[in-house]
């Protein structure tokens, strides 16, 4: 059973407490092609020792060839680029292991700006191309938590926590509980039109006027 995935994409490998416990706390580590390098250099100080990851997938356009040959054991190779190498991660994750409750992909912003916009909205078509059903998946760094949805939700939160809400979706309406500045007659016509909100209350409540997707972020 491998009820915590974590995948590492290689941007900014995180230095906070919180991703690095996830990463300490997985049952299965996956990296993205060259965030190995990352990894490695970091895993002394986020477990106490050096130590790999349990898998890297990607299409090895990042990753030297010596380090393939090395860890030629514990990776598989996908050229086909019709997805990135976070998606085959998380396809990969969900085609192979059991018991999957929680996926977390760290390190997938604070590089180049297109790979981190690319990399955050796919959160949203994992909810289309994938069954998540009973599967969390975040997407956490050293400045917050994000992660998608696709139909009314309610989720704790604690007041003061600064909340935004992205959705390609102009045709949406949600109707918020909990928020600062009520979203009920927010046009989603735009990214910014529902950022930089804040919780005022335990619990936020987003209702969608129908099935759709959307982004949340968290501070």
């Amino acid at each position: 059973m491998h009820s915590n995935v974590v995948i590492i994409c290689d941007g900014k490998f995180p230095k906070t407490e919180y991703p690095r416990y996830l990463i300490r706390s997985a049952d299965f580590i996956i990296c993205c092609d060259g965030a190995l390098r990352k990894f490695m250099r970091n895993s002394t100080a986020v477990f106490g020792e050096e130590r790999l990851p349990d898998l890297v997938i990607g299409d090895m356009d990042t990753l030297p060839m010596s380090m393939q040959k090395k860890y030629s054991d514990i990776i598989i190779k996908e050229n086909e680029q019709e997805h990135n190498d976070q998606t085959k991660a998380v396809r990969w994750a969900l085609n192979n292991l059991r018991g999957i409750e929680s996926i977390h992909i760290l390190g997938a912003t604070g590089g180049r700006t297109d790979h981190t916009i690319g990399n955050v909205s796919l959160l949203m078509e994992y909810t289309r191309l994938f069954d998540l059903d009973g599967i969390s998946i975040e997407m956490v760094s050293d400045n917050g938590t994000i992660f998608p949805i696709n139909d009314t939700i309610e989720f704790e939160c604690g007041p003061g926590r600064s909340v935004s809400i992205f959705t390609p979706d102009n045709s949406l309406k949600i109707r918020s509980e909990g928020l600062e500045y009520p979203t009920d007659d927010v046009v989603f016509d735009n990214w910014w039109k529902a950022t930089l909100n804040r919780s005022i209350a335990d619990n936020v409540r987003l209702e969608l006027s129908h099935r759709s997707m959307a982004l949340i972020i968290l501070d």
